[in-house]
């Protein structure tokens, strides 16, 4: 299943962002640091132009910390950009991007003028959050479901810093298809455009990999079954998610697991490394021309059709 969402708003959004780009001196893009890649906006650069960027991997508290530096690492290495974790139990970390704002800007004559930034990032990202700290007071709304900010703002910040927010937006196709299941499994994408068992039976695959403890710690299973159904079936036991005769609701308990997995209930979890990431981008790439050959190859099959039926 093919998981997408590009509503109407959102392609608003980004013709909004267009118009107001050339005013920027900086920007700062919030990823999820437990999906930097999936979460990253591919649309970003080329809206960004050669501007300094500033990526900042939100929600670290619930990463895989020793996962969080290998992508510092790899976004600084490969993309030339400053990357720091960054998560709302410590402001102090938070507040450090107003002076990184005004050092990448070093070198420009900003003393007759604030310093003028703008902050993107997927929906629910934690980006309102961020906001509300920079600025010491609630001025950004903010929730648990993606799509919360509706419109630009402009806020003025300390250390002669301009913000201006922009609403949350995705990219018309999600593709790698795995970047989709992260999103919806981390509450990028709004509940309705998703199927919970698809997304929980992608999730449990995963940590019945890399981090199996997780899973038989939150659960108290003394070990993983074997295969996803086996497992998903043994959660739902565990957690009471059972319908009259004994059957496991599999609805329920992938809506469970799901909720867990965005609450950090199942300890620090990162869904993705850079190396897979490269893979699966090399293997939707390669789908991609085999689709696009196919789709030749049949029209061309069709135009010798025509051909032949006009003779």
């Amino acid at each position: 299943m093919a998981i997408n969402w590009f509503p109407g708003h959102m392609h608003k959004a980004r013709k909004e962002i267009a118009q107001v780009m050339a005013q920027m001196d900086v920007v700062i893009e919030v990823l999820d640091a437990r999906i930097p890649y999936s979460s990253e906006n591919p649309l970003v650069p080329s809206l960004r132009g050669e501007k300094p960027c500033i990526k900042l991997l939100n929600k670290a508290d619930l990463a895989d910390p020793v996962l969080t530096q290998r992508w510092i690492e790899y976004l600084e290495q490969e993309q030339g950009v400053v990357a720091i974790p960054v998560s709302h139990t410590q402001p102090a970390g938070i507040k450090r991007i107003l002076t990184l704002c005004q050092d990448l800007l070093a070198d420009r004559n900003l003393s007759a003028r604030n310093a003028q930034a703008m902050i993107m990032g997927i929906p629910n990202v934690g980006k309102s959050t961020l906001i509300n700290i920079l600025a010491g007071r609630r001025i950004a709304k903010t929730g648990d479901e993606a799509g919360v900010t509706k419109a630009q703002q402009r806020i003025k910040l300390d250390n002669r810093v301009v913000l201006t927010d922009t609403p949350g937006f995705l990219w018309p196709k999600l593709n790698p298809p795995s970047c989709g299941y992260r999103l919806a499994a981390t509450g990028a994408i709004k509940e309705r455009v998703f199927d919970y068992p698809e997304v929980a039976f992608f999730i449990v695959e995963y940590l019945a990999q890399q981090y199996p403890q997780a899973l038989t710690q939150r659960y108290k299973l003394e070990a993983l079954p074997e295969g996803d159904l086996a497992l998903i079936e043994a959660i739902g036991e565990a957690r009471g998610a059972v319908r009259k005769g004994g059957m496991v609701d599999l609805e329920k308990v992938s809506a469970l697991l799901i909720s867990e997995l965005q609450a950090g209930l199942l300890g620090p979890v990162t869904l993705e490394t850079p190396e897979m990431t490269a893979q699966e981008e090399r293997e939707a790439q390669a789908e991609d021309e085999r689709i696009k050959k196919e789709k030749e190859e049949k029209k061309r099959e069709r135009q010798l059709r025509a051909r032949k039926n006009r003779r």
